[in-house]
């Protein structure tokens, strides 16, 4: 199985920038798409990003395309969420999550999760 692991997650101003980062446990990391989810207090997970095994295939929410980029480096069983020109609604607990389907949006197909980093986005 996979073990993630998230830190970056932090306050930081309007229009700021942050990176949060993703670090997987094992060497078959390659082999799992990862997603990156979010949730509010009072609201439902929330699909933020999403990269396929390979790299090639990205996937965004509207609400965050432009602004956030999402990456991975299998060397380092890592991937990492830039995150820029945030907003106070960004603001949330965010998840890495990895699992065999491509790059999907729905939190069900992801096997694995991590414990969540917080962000923080002041007015």
């Amino acid at each position: 199985q996979v073990q993630l692991a998230e830190s970056g997650g932090g306050l930081v101003q309007a229009g700021g920038s942050l990176r949060l980062s993703c670090a997987a446990s094992g060497r078959t990391f390659s082999s799992y798409a990862m997603g990156w989810f979010r949730q509010a207090p009072g609201k439902e997970r929330e699909f933020v990003a999403a990269i396929s095994w390979s790299g090639a295939i990205k996937s965004y929410a509207d609400s965050v395309k432009g602004r956030f980029t999402i990456s991975r480096d299998n060397a380092k069983n890592t991937v990492y969420l830039q995150m820029s020109t945030l907003k106070p609604e960004d603001t949330a607990v965010y998840y890495c999550a990895a699992g065999p389907v491509r790059a999907g949006r729905d939190p069900n197909v992801y096997d694995y999760w991590g414990q969540g980093t917080q962000v923080t986005v002041s007015s």
